[in-house]
């Protein structure tokens, strides 16, 4: 965390150095070329001399029949395999089960009827929107997201619901009840009569004009949560009190504070990916917890996974996030809390206030605290951030910038991974994870930040499959893939 100008393009993580800068790749899409045929023609017979004669043997045109048909035929394949390339393969009228993998139509989706092999076309069916967290559900009839009327439902639905959406059955805190407004334009999803929370409840839920009751609303668990909030009066950087960060975390390499993460869950830590190219291997890395002194921080263990976003691209810093397992889960208090994953349509508008926290020096080059420091920033418009004079289109659609372009607040050194928050009704909500920076607090400089809100289905889809992998086969995990 910086305060102060300084000299000198710095990163924000101590072992990660940014190189000479030049334009983000340009990535090209190459669609398989298909092979010529040779075709092969009969020169025409010559016309007779005297176009009287009539005498001799009659000609037979059997094989000029034979080739036109052989040609029509060949015509007609390659049609048909470019019809099935461009409408399976590349699945133009439907989706896709993985990369390359059999093509679903769209009603297929979040029917309730499992046909992709790991179980994709059912596994990305529900979503909260807001800050209230209404619950949606994918109509695969309509192919629109509809909320979903409480009529019937109770806590076992809600359980099995945040279960499907990848949060842990035992997390589970409460449901409620809001109304949909404009949003149920469209109807509702509605659970079926007889219906019941053992199985995939998108099964159970059929599409009604009607809804006797409000939209649900789900809280999957107790998160953003804060028993110290800073003062919105704040806008320099300054030292965090205990309680008012609570998902803040050290991740530390030999006993050193290496890098920031956030809690999302008891097992689950989100960070940058930059953090762990050079420690790679989860033995490297421990977690600690609890207080915003580095000295007084609980050792909450070893960590068993880590994954890194696979297309994460240390050129670039595209795609710049991870998510750390951990072996044992963390035990929630006051000073221990999960900070919200955002929600669809979560605030997030260029000139949004948001807070930023952690260990980082407090100057390029300089000393790190052992206190967390805190600061009040900016977030901007990707367009500003991308101008010429700022940071000449290098902020993608996986980042976005926030500090202060008049320069003196800032990530730096050491923040690497560490939250970006937003508020937003009564909870905190994590919208970035420290990722790059020219220098620390420059003027037209602001701090880059992970996309959280982009990354969200990643998020969610990993901590589903490895939550899946880890009920069958008790405790081996995959990568990104």
């Amino acid at each position: 965390m910086n305060n102060n100008q300084a000299n000198g393009p710095m990163y924000d993580n101590q072992v990660f150095k940014h190189e000479e800068y030049s334009p983000p790749y340009s990535v090209t899409e190459q669609i398989p070329s298909h092979s010529s045929i040779n075709q092969y023609y009969t020169s025409t017979p010559g016309i007779p001399a005297n176009p009287r004669q009539t005498k001799g043997r009659k000609k037979c045109h059997w094989k000029y029949i034979l080739g036109a048909l052989l040609c029509v035929t060949v015509i007609l394949a390659v049609l048909g395999l470019l019809l099935w390339y461009f409408l399976y393969y590349r699945c133009l009228l439907g989706k896709s089960c993985g990369k390359g993998g059999m093509c679903l139509s769209h009603t297929r989706w979040c029917d309730g009827i499992i046909d992709c092999p790991d179980e994709e076309d059912e596994s990305q069916c529900f979503r909260l929107q807001g800050a209230n967290s209404m619950l949606e559900s994918y109509s695969s009839s309509s192919q629109t997201w509809m909320p979903v009327c409480a009529d019937n439902w109770d806590n076992n639905y809600g359980r099995t619901v945040c279960r499907q959406i990848g949060y842990s059955r035992d997390d589970y805190f409460a449901y409620s009840q809001t109304s949909a407004g404009v949003l149920a334009s469209n109807g509702y999803m509605r659970l079926k009569s007889g219906s019941s929370s053992g199985s995939l409840i998108q099964s159970q839920l059929t599409h009604s004009l009607l809804c006797f009751s409000n939209a649900v609303t789900l809280q999957c668990i107790e998160c953003g949560k804060s028993s110290a909030a800073p003062s919105s009066r704040i806008v320099g950087g300054t030292e965090a009190v205990n309680g008012a960060w609570p998902w803040q975390v050290s991740l530390r390499v030999s006993g050193r504070h290496s890098c920031g993460g956030s809690i999302i869950s008891p097992y689950w830590i989100l960070s940058a990916a930059h953090c762990f190219e050079y420690y790679s291997s989860p033995s490297s890395w421990m977690v600690y917890y609890g207080d915003v002194n580095l000295n007084k921080m609980f050792n909450g263990g070893g960590v068993q996974k880590i994954i890194n976003h696979k297309d994460f691209d240390t050129r670039t810093n595209d795609y710049d996030i991870a998510l750390l397992k951990l072996y044992t889960p963390l035990t929630f208090n006051n000073k221990v809390r999960p900070v919200c994953l955002p929600n669809v349509d979560l605030n997030l508008s260029g000139n949004r206030q948001a807070w930023i926290t952690g260990w980082g020096a407090l100057q390029s080059t300089g000393p790190s605290p052992n206190i967390m420091n805190q600061a009040q920033v900016t977030i901007y418009s990707r367009a500003t951030c991308n101008a010429p004079e700022v940071l000449n289109g290098e902020v993608t659609k996986t980042m976005f910038c926030a500090g202060k372009l008049q320069g003196g607040v800032d990530s730096c050194q050491g923040d690497s991974g560490g939250p970006l928050v937003v508020k937003e009704g009564d909870r905190w909500w994590l919208a970035g994870a420290t990722s790059w920076g020219y220098g620390c607090a420059l003027k037209n400089k602001p701090g880059v930040y992970a996309n959280v809100p982009f990354f969200i289905d990643w998020i969610f889809k990993k901590i589903q499959v490895v939550s899946l992998i880890t009920d069958k086969n008790e405790g081996s995990y995959i990568s990104d893939t």
